[in-house]
């Protein structure tokens, strides 16, 4: 059997982990359970991963065992947050449950599926994210709060004032350098993908007037700002927000991983484009070197039998119904559901409630697909799965996010950088690989929309192979998570 726990900074210090009270009914359970004709698993092919998983709402369950497609050792996972605290005999109970679950072909009755097998990138959670940006008014209506309330801190923490100036000082010397020459363009180009409810925007630009003013160029009367977002929602919000700069804003509603679907006119043109929390909502994969190979992850969503029942109560419909209705959901939108099955709601917020409802109950379960060979597998268009092989080969098992929505959108939009232009993210990023050794990334639940940590080492390698240095560096805020991620063209 291998023992893998994670989180080893959580075995020292004032908030160390009790292992022992944790882990003791796990093994007391490994120890004693059997079946009529002997062990229901191999203990000694059995794999034992423990994490702490950091996000209060998430898709796991404390206990859960993810089988190996083509009959590998299956891995019993464990989270620590979860079971700390809990009942020995029920966390002995559940271990039980998962074992038989998994020798019976892994099906579980106490679950409702709510689709079928497939990499992590294409789950429902992804679907039930982009119904959350389309319809994110709806759901703020019903829950008395904007989204920003759900970020840790209740705000975006790329919001600061001295980062700001520095980028903006940065831009005025690159400018002048290239007006001595008379090379600067006219019309001088500020992308922002992912605008929130534009505070950011307003930060920049009232501080670009007010340094534009002692610096004497007059930039400002050249500027085009144009602040880009999948939600039509939060795009009003900001142009609210930025009004008093309305002749130098425009704004796009477009897909992040598609940017020069409608900023193609800008290609080689943009001096700075700015994107915050934005990579770390976008669909991923994960990979995992499980004995030296090579596996995908693939997941489905399910709603376990408990908050599936009480939610088809509610609607005065069978549970095996329920699926479907979840579809449609995602399909139409509460809006359209409501109007087209008024028999289960009598009204938009009725639709919203439920949706809310299934949120709140979504969980995932997983499955290890082995990979036949890296180059077999694409990370996004034109970049193909060889590129992860230095980052798993660090020795040892891992599993880390390939950052597939992320590494797509960070693709496309590097061409629309100016020779002088620049790159900069404000996000939860992962900067070494060893990191997804030691600490759970993701995905967790926000109120209503996914997170997830960003593969920097790999958008790294794909910046360098596209003629771009990528670097990083904390968060000027002590105590943040959000890292700096600034791409340049090489020199």
């Amino acid at each position: 059997m291998l023992v893998e726990i994670r989180p080893a900074a959580r075995l020292r210090g004032k908030n160390a982990v009790d292992i022992t009270a944790a882990l003791a009914p796990v093994f007391g359970a490994l120890g004693t359970e059997n079946a009529d004709d002997g062990p229901v698993t191999d203990l000694s092919r059995l794999r034992v991963v423990a994490d702490w998983v950091q996000y209060r709402n998430n898709f796991r369950t404390p206990i859960e065992l993810r089988p190996v497609v083509g009959g590998g050792p299956p891995e019993l996972a464990l989270d620590l947050r979860g079971l700390s605290g809990a009942d020995p005999d029920a966390v002995s109970s559940g271990v039980g449950a998962a074992l038989h679950a998994h020798r019976g072909g892994g099906a579980n009755a106490r679950h409702l599926i709510l689709e079928e097998w497939a990499p992590s990138r294409s789950s429902q959670i992804w679907a039930f994210n982009s119904l959350y940006w389309q319809h994110l008014q709806l759901w703020e209506e019903a829950t008395g709060q904007g989204y920003e309330s759900a970020l840790p801190g209740g705000q975006s923490d790329a919001r600061h004032l001295e980062p700001v100036r520095e980028t903006i000082g940065r831009l005025f010397a690159i400018w002048d350098s290239l007006a001595e020459r008379r090379a600067l363009p006219e019309e001088l180009y500020v992308v922002e993908l992912g605008v929130g409810n534009g505070n950011q925007a307003s930060t920049w630009l009232d501080t670009f007037v007010e340094m534009d003013r002692a610096h004497g160029r007059e930039y400002y009367r050249r500027l085009h700002y144009l602040m880009c977002d999948y939600s039509p929602h939060v795009l009003e919000m900001a142009r609210a927000t930025v009004r008093g700069h309305a002749e130098h804003v425009s704004s796009f509603v477009l897909d992040a991983m598609r940017p020069l679907t409608s900023l193609a006119f800008l290609k080689f043109k943009v001096f700075f484009v700015y994107i915050s929390n934005v990579y770390d909502n976008l669909p991923t994969d994960e990979i995992a070197t499980i004995g030296q190979r090579e596996h995908l992850v693939e997941a489905r969503a399910y709603l376990p039998e408990p908050e599936a029942d009480a939610i088809a109560a509610g609607l005065g419909i069978e549970q095996q119904a329920l699926a479907a209705l979840v579809q449609k959901l995602l399909r139409l939108g509460p809006a359209l559901l409501a109007e087209a099955m008024p028999q289960h709601f009598a009204d938009v917020p009725a639709a919203v409630q439920f949706w809310r409802a299934c949120w709140q109950a979504l969980k995932l379960q997983e499955r290890y697909v082995p990979l036949h060979g890296l180059d077999t597998y694409e990370i996004a268009p034109g970049i193909n799965g060889e590129l992860l092989r230095p980052l798993l080969s660090t020795g040892g098992d891992v599993r880390m996010h390939v950052s597939n929505g992320a590494a797509t959108s960070f693709a496309e939009t590097l061409p629309l950088l100016h020779p002088y232009g620049t790159l900069q993210c404000h996000d939860i990023v992962v900067t070494d690989p060893h990191q997804f050794r030691n600490s759970f990334r993701g995905p967790g639940k926000y109120d209503g929309s996914v997170v997830n940590w960003v593969n920097g080492p790999l958008l790294a390698h794909i910046g360098a192979r596209k003629g771009f240095d990528v670097s990083f560096a904390p968060f000027r805020r002590s105590g943040s998570n959000i890292t700096t991620m600034t791409a340049d063209v090489r020199d």
